[in-house]
């Protein structure tokens, strides 16, 4: 039904725009305005006409302004559907009046427990009773009302009024319930939350959590997903500020898709593993290069180098900022290098000017700082379900690791072992890497045998595996990998241990002279 906005109801905590918005709905529309609190003060204190909410319902604010809009005046007016005779006449009948408009957005309940050292009675506080029932009711009958939770929608409103001598059109009006739901839903999501961590010691745990409502904001819609026959669109943690692919600024490039958002955050977080200058380059969500050394073009250099034939078309990462020489490295035209992004935490301004003028289509990220690693909750969707846990960060201990074997890892081997073991971690399994001192030179990924991804990856090294060391993400469940990886002249290997066999694997090295370490932990990565 489309019909003039006559009557306003205004309850906002945030009051950017109101005057403007309140000054514009009296003036030009002659709309009747309706206000609670320091609504109404900062409406009247501008000079416009207000009514006070209490003048509708006849009872005044009470309770320390916990109680004012819940009462019939108000719903009736909210609720009565305008093209039913008996609800118009039961207003009528009442003296009750008809509202067409409610501007609401609600206790800053998010803002208040965000700052350090609020309280549970504060929080308790800020959480709004009033303004969500308002909001829920006028969004329910959006047929003849309209509901604004967000003063960003203010200049839409004010342009349709315009365009359409004072109304609203309902396509519009339901765009408007639809936002006002969703606000609800991540309020509502918000005070269950702040409950959940408060009640439950480690509430980032899932085992503690009944019930799990992840919350993410569209970022940007992408123009398909794997595959072209699949829509697909990037969500964001709301209000996340950590560096990573989510809040990185694209400086440069055609946009980002779907596989690219997947191989970046892969990249990233392997070159986050690394305190020297790293860099990773990544292809299908595998690491097939990566490298440390004191300067990062000697980084990336290596990184390309450990299997350039697999690097074209890769995404690179970087953990400090692309310098000149980084840059020159990455557009050298001897080496015709085919890159789809860079992703580092900034780049020196020449740098910068020279990727940009090397491929127009060369997608350039940068995220800020690396500081710590990703933090929260993991997500894995299954149909029908959810799998939650914990992010694999935090459990290596290189002080426990133990030297299971006769022979001691030297110095060079042991530095190159914590190299691999933090490499392999984001290799999918069954994953097996090489690696010679801080260069990653063969890969054996998403294999069902794990004898196979030591095959793999020997392939991949060639000569370079001769005096390599090993690293795999789980336990070896035969001696074979040991064969196989001495045939190859690997001379050290970091595991998990956990074998049943484990003595068989240890027997296998003091047999070839390998040396071989037990982390204890285990990184699969399915």
């Amino acid at each position: 039904m489309l019909r003039p906005i006559r009557r306003a109801l205004l309850s906002v905590s945030d009051k950017t725009g109101l005057v403007d918005f309140a000054r514009e709905l009296v003036t030009k529309y002659g709309v009747e305005l309706i206000a609670t609190g320091g609504t109404r003060k900062a409406i009247a204190d501008a000079g416009l006409p207000v009514k006070d909410i209490a003048e509708i319902t006849k009872f005044p604010e009470m309770l320390d302004g916990r109680v004012k809009s819940l009462h019939p005046a108000i719903f009736a007016g909210l609720l009565a559907k305008r093209d039913k005779a008996d609800h118009m006449a039961t207003l009528a009948e009442h003296g009750l009046p008809e509202i067409d408009l409610v501007v609401c957005n609600l206790y800053p309940f998010e803002q208040t427990i965000a700052k350090p050292g609020v309280t549970e009675a504060e929080a308790i506080e800020n959480i709004d009773i009033g303004g969500p029932c308002m909001v829920r009711a006028a969004a329910k009958n959006f047929a003849s009302v309209a509901i604004v939770v967000d003063p960003s929608d203010y200049a839409g409103v004010l342009n349709h009024m315009q365009t359409d001598s004072g109304q609203l059109p309902l396509d519009l009006r339901k765009h408007l319930a639809l936002r006002a739901f969703v606000r609800i839903r991540q309020y509502d999501d918000a005070i269950a939350d702040y409950f959940i961590h408060s009640s439950i010691p480690d509430s980032e745990t899932p085992e503690s959590r009944r019930y799990l409502e992840p919350d993410f904001e569209r970022k940007q819609k992408l123009r398909y997903g794997e595959n072209p026959h699949q829509p697909a669109a990037f969500y964001a943690e709301p209000g996340i500020a950590r560096p990573c692919v989510a809040t990185a600024q694209q400086l440069h490039g055609k946009e980002l898709s779907y596989n690219n958002i997947l191989d970046l955050d892969s990249a990233l977080n392997l070159a986050r593993e690394y305190a020297a200058p790293a860099c990773v380059v990544v292809k299908h969500n595998n690491p097939c290069g990566a490298a440390t050394a004191a300067k990062l073009v000697d980084a990336f250099n290596l990184a390309w180098d450990g299997d350039p034939l697999s690097a074209f078309g890769g995404i690179i990462a970087f953990n400090q900022t692309v310098d000149a020489d980084t840059a020159s490295a990455i557009m050298d035209p001897k080496a015709k290098r085919f890159v789809e992004c860079v992703v580092a935490p900034d780049y020196d301004p020449h740098a910068l000017d020279a990727l940009k003028g090397w491929k127009e289509n060369v997608r350039l990220l940068k995220t800020g700082p690396l500081s710590g690693f990703p933090q929260g909750l993991d997500y894995r969707r299954v149909d029908g379900g959810l799998l939650v846990q914990t992010r694999d960060y935090g459990a290596d201990k290189p002080d426990d690791w133990k030297v299971v074997t006769k022979r001691k890892p030297t110095e060079a081997e042991f530095h190159a072992l914590h190299f691999a073991w933090f490499a392999c971690k984001h290799v999918k399994s069954n994953g097996i890497v090489l690696a010679k001192d801080t260069q990653l030179v063969g890969v054996g990924a998403g294999q069902m045998s794990r004898v196979v991804s030591v095959e793999i990856a020997v392939k991949k090294a060639g000569d370079k595996s001769k005096g390599s060391v090993l690293a795999s993400d789980a336990f070896f469940p035969f001696p074979d990998n040991v064969h196989a990886a001495a045939a190859a002249g690997v001379t050290a290997i970091i595991q998990p241990g956990g074998s049943v066999k484990d003595k068989d694997s240890i027997a296998a090295c003091d047999e070839h002279g390998i040396a071989m370490l037990f982390t204890g932990v285990r990184h699969f990565r399915h």
